[in-house]
């Protein structure tokens, strides 16, 4: 092979490589990944003092805001465990009982102390119709 041709190959296979690491990196740091309650109380005392993502379901009749004190204080669970959490400050609009959260935050042994409340909701929106309200997510069910 002539050596202009073999320069071109070696151009094209670093700026293909350069590309796709940056592909790469871009879609790496917007996935969002968490554990699940029962996967952070199997971790045990090696847990306590560290930065998690959590994610699970807000377990019914455990929400308690103080909206003087500007918290929010809620068990949360997977089908295996449940952890409390308690987060700063009032949460989104559409937070309720029943429903899929993400919290980020540190597990102190006995309470998870959130500095960031997620609420999960459906990626199917439905506008409500004319004189109807629609429900509090405005998913399609």
């Amino acid at each position: 092979m002539r050596r202009p041709a073999r320069s071109l190959i070696a151009g094209t296979l670093v700026i293909a490589v350069a590309l796709g690491f940056l592909v790469y990196q871009g879609l790496a740091s917007s996935l969002v990944y968490y554990i699940t309650p029962s996967e952070l109380l199997a971790r045990g005392v090696h847990a306590d003092g560290q930065h998690f993502r959590l994610g699970g379901q807000v377990v019914p009749g455990t929400v308690h805001i103080n909206r003087t004190m500007k918290t929010v204080r809620f068990l949360m669970r997977d089908p295996k465990g449940s952890i409390h959490v308690t987060s700063q400050g009032i949460p989104p609009p559409l937070f309720r009982a029943g429903m899929g959260v993400v919290v980020e935050g540190t597990w102190t042994g006995a309470l998870f102390r959130a500095t960031d409340l997620l609420v999960k909701h459906c990626s199917t929106y439905r506008a409500p119709e004319p004189g109807h309200v629609p429900p509090p997510d405005n998913c399609v069910t």
